[in-house]
């Protein structure tokens, strides 16, 4: 069944017929939709502005800045390349090589733009990080990522990098944003707007390749450090066409993306994808407050809005009644992305907006949408949708360890039978794949069995083809979008001298998805109790910042560990909710 909302009337789905356009899709076909380099040459910053900036698309918006407190700034595609020019300039200026990672710290600030852009115009490697962030994954991401510079500001200079700068010997050049006499009287740093004037603004595209590495995302893992996935500038293709697909972008659309991009969607759909297509894109760099969403939704005349679930059940939460004092008529299309999305807010969506929220998967390895609800087809309340054309999904069969069943012959195990549980798994080869993660090959191999990529995701798939979220097959925590690591958590708190033990887990939350729970041991001598748990909360949120840090706290006497001393997160969890312990035969001292 289609079921065309009444607000887009007139204005016809980009893909009318799924089964038609997964017939005739080839990945081929969508690279020829791009211009290209001369030679063969492939780069996302030139595709997403310089093509335009040449074109009737020149004096068109690119980027429109709602700033917290300063004016409305806009930036034309044809700014937008002198920015851009100059960025890549100023690069080249300073010494930063082709493939050297330049990082970035900063909110959705006009200059994380450009710099994004920029360092990809001249062949260098976009690295984003949470402003966020805290000190402690601030330096694991920009040792593990080998920065050779640094974008952010003042303030998070001051707050979080400053303190570091002895511990990072690699990273050469830390750019600023802000006052320039407040940048003047810092040692070790430069003024990035005073570089990029005297820059200029001439300046041609890196020759790049499509297989030439672009992106490079941190992720977090179950153990262990980070894992820095790559991307490489063929990615542009798929970001593109899954924008056109899954969110129905189109020239001439006022597009809304309320990631940031420290997060991978904040780049693919927050820069990349909707600048491919020509699309204005509005980003605000204030947090969520309910009056201003709505208001921007408004007064912005956004048609397309992709945005996280936790967003969504905070308005659901204020009531329908506040969507209807604004005039929200030019909303078209509403996706969301980052955790599963409940049911109960597609039908309020309905109710609210006249338009039902499309939940969506992809993840940081993807680099682009996967599995989505489509425009053109209905919308199943709490299913991830249908694999997008070009992509081959399926569910395999895991053993009791969680790992791929293969079969004799080393394929894998595939679960033909509907609503049978299993892993989702992704045939390779499109073209936002992430490539390795930086220098850890065996980490990278883990990730494919028989033909194809393990995503760790617990999935099931209805007769009709429609996939369903079923949960992480891993530990990893997905809190208002963001996810997070356990271990990287408690080898924080295990800095504390009053913690002796320390596991971490996702709590579910009705707003942010889950919420990260820790359960510590007291060292002997300490003495639980709030002013301790008060001290250990503040102590987390200075070293890992708001992002990551749990929001409760939990004296236990022993945190569970199997024989070979592997926290039994699992058996955390199940205490927790009141689930199932399971098989509890490895457990230290059982």
């Amino acid at each position: 069944m289609t079921v065309e909302n009444p607000r887009a009337q007139g204005v016809p789905p980009n893909m009318p017929d799924y089964e038609l356009a997964r017939r005739r899709f080839s990945w081929a076909s969508a690279r020829a939709r791009l211009e290209g380099l001369p030679g063969g040459g492939l780069n996302i910053a030139h595709e997403a502005v310089d093509r335009h900036a040449r074109g009737p698309l020149s004096d068109a918006v690119a980027l429109r800045f709602l700033g917290k407190r300063r004016p409305q700034l806009e930036l034309t595609y044809a700014e937008l390349k002198r920015e851009t020019d100059r960025f890549a300039g100023m690069l080249e200026g300073l010494g930063v090589g082709r493939g050297e990672r330049v990082s970035a710290l900063a909110g959705r600030i006009p200059e994380l733009y450009i710099a994004a852009l920029g360092t990809l115009k001249h062949g260098s490697v976009f690295c984003p990080l949470f402003s966020a962030f805290g000190p402690d994954p601030i330096l694991q991401r920009l040792v593990l990522g080998d920065a050779r510079a640094l974008v952010t500001t003042v303030a998070l200079y001051r707050r979080k990098v400053a303190e570091l700068r002895d511990r990072l010997p690699r990273l050469e050049h830390v750019l600023l944003v802000g006052d320039r006499d407040e940048i003047a009287a810092i040692p070790e740093v430069k003024d990035l707007r005073a570089l990029m004037d005297a820059a200029g603004a001439a300046r041609e595209v890196a020759s790049t390749a499509p297989g030439d590495m672009a992106l490079l995302h941190f992720t977090s893992g179950t153990t262990g450090r980070p894992k820095g996935a790559v991307h490489v500038h063929e990615a542009v293709v798929a970001h593109r066409e899954t924008a056109r697909a899954a969110l129905d972008l189109r020239p001439g659309d006022v597009f809304w993306c309320t990631a940031d991009p420290g997060w991978v969607t904040g780049t693919s759909y927050g820069i990349i994808a909707p600048l491919a297509l020509g699309v204005t894109s509005v980003v605000d760099e204030a947090e969520l407050e309910i009056d201003r969403w709505y208001g921007i939704l408004q007064d912005q005349r956004v048609t397309v809005w992709y945005t996280a679930p936790t967003a969504l059940r905070m308005l659901m939460r204020a009531g329908a009644q506040v969507a209807r004092e604004y005039d929200l008529g030019s909303l078209r299309f509403i996706a969301s992305v980052g955790e599963p999305l409940n049911p109960a807010v597609v039908v309020w969506s309905r109710e609210a907006f006249g338009v039902p929220a499309h939940d969506n998967w992809w993840q940081t390895e993807t680099g682009g949408i996967m599995v989505a609800n489509f425009r053109s087809m209905e919308v199943r309340p709490g299913s991830m949708g249908r694999p997008l054309p070009g992509i081959e999904a399926a569910v395999a069969r895991r053993d009791e360890d969680g790992l791929p069943v293969l079969a004799p012959d080393g394929t894998l195990a595939l679960i033909e039978t509907p609503d049978e549980q299993g892993e989702l798994v992704l045939a390779p080869g499109w073209p936002s794949m992430f490539r390795g993660y930086l220098g850890e090959e065996e980490r990278y191999r883990r990730c494919f069995a028989g033909g194809w990529y393990l995503t760790g995701d617990l999935v099931r798939r209805d007769a009709d083809g429609y996939f369903w979220f079923v949960g992480r097959g891993d530990d990893l925590i997905k809190s208002a979008g963001h996810l997070i690591g356990p271990f990287e958590v408690e080898s924080v708190l295990l800095e504390h001298p009053a913690v002796a033990e320390a596991g971490v887990i996702g709590r579910p939350d009705p707003v942010a998805g889950e919420i990260v729970k820790a359960f510590v041991a007291i060292a002997p001598g300490g003495e639980e109790g709030e002013p301790l748990r008060r001290e250990l909360l503040a102590f987390a949120r200075r070293r890992l910042g708001s992002a990551v840090a749990p929001r409760e706290i939990e004296f236990v006497a022993s945190v569970p560990r199997n024989r070979s001393g592997k926290i039994m997160r699992r058996l955390i969890r199940a205490r927790e909710l009141g689930l199932p312990e399971g098989d509890v035969s490895t457990l230290e001292g059982g």
